[in-house]
């Protein structure tokens, strides 16, 4: 006796165990974050002309 009866529910459950461990994956090994220069815009009222 198969253990699933349709190939549906198979295909669904192998998603979503699939979809398990990657998120598994990803917690245990996190990708790197590649740091940037933090930019501001600073306001321009010290050079206008009065």
């Amino acid at each position: 006796m198969p253990m699933f009866r349709r190939p549906i529910l198979l295909i669904l459950f192998l998603l979503i165990l699939a979809a398990g461990i990657g998120l598994l994956a990803l917690g245990a090994f996190p990708p790197s974050a590649t740091p940037t220069a933090v930019e501001r815009v600073l306001p321009n009222d010290r050079f206008n002309v009065r």
